[in-house]
């Protein structure tokens, strides 16, 4: 005998065993490969069994966020279903939810299991779109066809049979109704959804219908705001979220209303620390508006507690929540944070959990390592008339 054996590993290719075998021998590891050699070495130490070496790949793996936009398929059905990748999984579900729209848009979503891309519509961080109504439901579209082998003349629409809608329609039935139609314009609804009226319930279709074609009703809710930071449509949308109604509702004479009234403004009181404490405390609800230096996005808190409370303890509460908007009027990007802790530190103007916090003319976000400039800030009593 010659004291060798052969293993037959057809699942591990030779340049990632070598990485294993060079892991076991020196105890060292460099992960400075492509995104796909990184997974490739994560599946493989699993199938090897060698946890350490999973759980380290893992943890190098969490917070390389261009790896979530090249892998998001691959990764994500393999590890959806075990139990050991959970970190993992949270990091790209919340990842994706962040910045959806280089996954939605790539040949690599149309693989995604089913089960995932549902549980992904559905998640709470997702509803709150931060991608365009009319690309997640295309996006959908061409997944829902590549997910029908048998299909023919996939991109020739115009040579379809009955039969082949009624596939689609079977194949979508779970996630139509999680499509926001009403948040989808209506030349891109004539252009994107007409022609497949075919796959949609006919009481999803008429109520969307009924919504660009029945003039609606005035919106209530917002009196006596006038900002130089955000247009009317969007303080629509606080409103709502300050009823924790969906952003877009249309609201009517039986909802609440509210009255904004300014007491801070950063071009005419000036930005810092010590004029925002001293025009903004008191315990009343509060709304802050942030428009920040050579860029369009908004960014904003409402603190149903107000500001500079001088509480010594304060608590988490989903009333409290920051958001943001692409720009002064644009609706359909845009997020919101619940569940936020107001700390009153002399430190800060406005602290809202250190998720968003002013220290004199920066602003502070949890998802950016620099600070932002501010350019305007305005802070508004909100009282529910």
């Amino acid at each position: 005998m010659n004291n060798k054996f052969t293993i037959n590993l057809p699942n591990i290719t030779p340049d990632i065993f070598e990485i294993i075998l060079k892991y076991i021998y020196t105890g060292k590891l460099c992960l400075s490969y492509t995104g796909t050699d990184s997974f490739k070495l994560l599946i493989a130490s699993d199938f090897l069994l060698l946890e350490e070496l999973v759980n380290y790949v893992q943890t190098c793996l969490i917070g390389k966020e261009y790896l979530v936009q090249q892998n998001f398929a691959l990764v994500m059905n393999y590890i959806f279903y075990l139990p050991k990748y959970k970190k993992l999984q949270d990091y790209y579900l919340m990842s994706i939810c962040e910045n959806p729209l280089p996954v939605f848009t790539s040949n690599d979503f149309l693989s995604l299991d089913k089960d995932i891309l549902f549980y992904l519509l559905k998640r709470e961080d997702f509803q709150i779109r931060n991608i365009k109504e009319v690309v997640v439901w295309d996006s959908l579209i061409k997944w829902g066809i590549n997910q029908i082998p048998e299909l023919e003349n996939k991109n020739n629409k115009d040579k379809w049979i009955d039969k082949n809608y009624e596939d689609l329609k079977n194949t979508l039935s779970d996630f139509i109704p999680l499509i926001k139609f009403i948040n989808i314009n209506s030349d891109d609804f004539y252009d994107k959804v007409r022609p497949y009226k075919a796959i949609i319930p006919n009481n999803i279709y008429e109520e969307v219908m009924a919504f660009y074609l029945i003039e609606q009703p005035e919106l209530y809710g917002h009196t006596h705001f006038e900002s130089k930071i955000i247009k009317q449509i969007l303080i629509n949308i606080i409103i709502n979220w300050i009823d924790k109604k969906d952003a877009m509702s249309i609201r009517t004479k039986d909802d609440s209303l509210y009255r904004f009234k300014l007491i801070y403004c950063g071009d005419r009181d000036r930005i810092g620390n010590n004029s925002f404490r001293n025009k903004c405390k008191g315990q009343v609800a509060s709304l802050v508006l942030i428009k920040i230096q050579e860029s369009d996005k908004i960014f904003g808190g409402y603190s149903s507690i107000g500001f500079n409370t001088f509480r010594i303890d304060t608590t988490y509460s989903s009333d409290n929540f920051t958001f943001s908007f692409e720009d002064s009027e644009d609706t359909q990007f845009r997020n919101i944070f619940r569940n936020i802790n107001i700390i009153d530190q002399n430190d800060f103007g406005f602290n809202f959990g250190y998720s968003l916090y002013m220290k004199n003319q920066n602003l502070h976000t949890n998802t950016r390592t620099e600070p932002y400039i501010i350019e305007e800030i305005e802070t508004y009593i909100v009282t529910k008339q």
